[in-house]
């Protein structure tokens, strides 16, 4: 196999194991975006603007995500408190139950996945995450 083609699988597999922690989720009806949005506003409120870049999406986009969240109850907007015309989105406590819910899920799907391997395989994957960490952060 060449190196090209090694990398392919590698990527491809790191691919699969994120996509099998994402389906791990408190409601089926949440979207990745909208997650993420969650997850973001877990650190502290932000602008509909700064949630845009964060995620890498339109403002437009962003608003039609922050529409659907608030909609489901787990997001408020209200007025920033230098300025009136700005927007602030926060986490409502039903939003904050939902990441709380999600996160369990995940991690306690991971941590089945992690029991099923061998004391080699374990060591074998705690001896890469400086790497996946450093990749995680390019």
């Amino acid at each position: 196999m060449t190196e090209s083609r090694d990398d392919e699988e590698l990527r491809i597999l790191i691919q699969k194991v994120a996509r099998r922690i994402r389906n791990n989720r408190a409601s089926e009806d949440l979207s990745d975006s909208q997650l993420g949005v969650l997850f973001q506003l877990e650190e502290g409120d932000h602008s509909p603007g700064e949630l845009a870049a964060h995620e890498r999406v339109t403002p437009p986009s962003m608003n039609r995500t922050l529409n659907g969240l608030e909609q489901r109850g787990l997001i408020a907007r209200h007025p920033a408190d230098d300025d009136a015309r700005r927007v602030r989105v926060t986490l409502t406590s039903a939003g904050l139950a939902q990441i709380a819910e999600t996160r369990a899920l995940r991690t306690a799907w991971f941590s089945r996945a992690l029991a099923d391997l061998t004391p080699d395989e374990r060591r074998a994957l705690e001896a890469v995450t400086p790497i996946l960490r450093r990749l995680s952060e390019s």
